[in-house]
Parts: C-alpha cells; sequence; structure tokens
C-alpha cells in the first residue's frame, strides 16, 4: 500500500487513525510488549520515520490506543439498559457482573490497562502525559456517573472509590490470568493444581461487588457510630 503525505488536519486524523487501528489489529495476535514499531510500520505501509511524525514513540501510539479503547468501552456500557429493580446490593453485583464481563470481551483493551505503568507511560514527553490524563479523567468522571445510574446510593465518593478498585483489579486480574505455556503445562498435567488457575472474570466481578457492598454499608453507617456496649 501506498501512501501520500497528510497535508490537512483531516487527512492527518485518519493516518492517525490507520496506525491506531493496526496497532488494535496487531495486539489481537501479540501481547503489548512484543508490538514493535517497525512492524507497525510496515503493516500500515509507512517507514518508522513518517510513523513517528504522528506519534512521538511506539508508548504514545499505545497510550493513545488505550484511551480510544475505554471510550469506547464506555460508550458500549452507556448503552446498556439500566435496571433499577431490586435492592442496592443486587443491583451493586449486577453491576460488578456487567463491567468484569463487558472488560473480559475486550482484550486489547484489557492487556492495554495492565502495561499502562510499566511500559505505556514510559518513553513520552510531558505533553503526551497531559493528554492522557486529561482524558483518563474524562474517562473516569463517566465511568462514575454510570455507576451512580445503577447504583446512586453509593453516592459520588463511592462511586469513584468503586471505579478505581474495578479498574486497578483489572490490571492485576489480567496478568495474574494469563499464565505462560510453562504454567499452562502445569495446570494441565494435574487438576488439582489446575483449579489454582485464576479467571479474570471471576476475579474482577468478586472483587467488584465485594467492593460496591463495602462501600455501601460504610456509607450507611455514621462515621463516627462506635461499637455497641
Amino acid at each position: 500500500m501506498t501512501f501520500q503525505r497528510a497535508r490537512t488536519d483531516e487527512q492527518r486524523s485518519q493516518r492517525r487513525r490507520q496506525i491506531l487501528d493496526a496497532a488494535a489489529a496487531m495486539l489481537t495476535e501479540m501481547p503489548v510488549a512484543k508490538l514493535s514499531l517497525n512492524e507497525l510500520s510496515r503493516r500500515v505501509g509507512l517507514a518508522k520515520a513518517n510513523v513517528l511524525r504522528y506519534f512521538e514513540s511506539r508508548e504514545a501510539v499505545l497510550l493513545d490506543l488505550l484511551d480510544t479503547e475505554i471510550r469506547d468501552w464506555i460508550a458500549d456500557l452507556e448503552r446498556t439498559p439500566v435496571d433499577g429493580r431490586g435492592t442496592a446490593r443486587e443491583r451493586g453485583d449486577a453491576l460488578a457482573d456487567l463491567l468484569a464481563t463487558s472488560m473480559a470481551g475486550r482484550p486489547v483493551l484489557c492487556d492495554l490497562f495492565s502495561a499502562q505503568g510499566a511500559v505505556l507511560e514510559q518513553n513520552i514527553s510531558t505533553e503526551a502525559g497531559i493528554r492522557h490524563k486529561r482524558d483518563a479523567r474524562e474517562s473516569l468522571h463517566s465511568l462514575v456517573r454510570l455507576v451512580l445510574r445503577h447504583v446512586p446510593e453509593l453516592g459520588p465518593e463511592g462511586a469513584a472509590a468503586l471505579v478505581e478498585t474495578t479498574l486497578l483489579m483489572a490490571m492485576s486480574a489480567w496478568q495474574c490470568s494469563r499464565p505462560s505455556d510453562a504454567m499452562l503445562a502445569v495446570y494441565a498435567s494435574d487438576p488439582e493444581l489446575a483449579a489454582m488457575r485464576l479467571d479474570f472474570t471471576d476475579l474482577v466481578r468478586r472483587a467488584t461487588a465485594v467492593a460496591a457492598t463495602g462501600l455501601l454499608t460504610r456509607r450507611q453507617q455514621p462515621a463516627d457510630a462506635g461499637p455497641a456496649g
């Protein structure tokens, strides 16, 4: 494929989108750690130097892709109908299941999340970091509003705490639930050992549900309430 140099803002935006789409496609075949700028350049049909006209580094590409994946995920969540029936705890459990299953269905998002601090936020400029954190702040606000639609009893602070807990668990759970080939062989060798294999959806669901229940309980109890007797 032959590309002409992008000259207008629209053309530059389209070129960035092509690079991001290629990176997303690569992440369906390989983990973040194995995605190289050289291979990405080859797949989009541009010289490496030309890719760097649009993104300052490999990490900047992946960071921009993470922000895009998060926005797409939130958009899907916002289209999910809210069922206001049941107790606050029951709705918290339902929300936990929604968040866990929706993330599990987005492996590219989860892989990027898990690499955010150690990989994506390295080798970037201050300007790129500012853009990312501003995008992340808006996404967090959107997720808090989403949580409040499902479980308004949590209140803004509780909803924010639940979002943070869910995302942090997802970052850790994704890595823990992706065993190496060596560990897959271990699990295959012994059913008792296989029972130790961690499941991403279950981990995130349980952690989010427990956090929601705890936050609801703390909100219902006065802060100065001491033990009875």
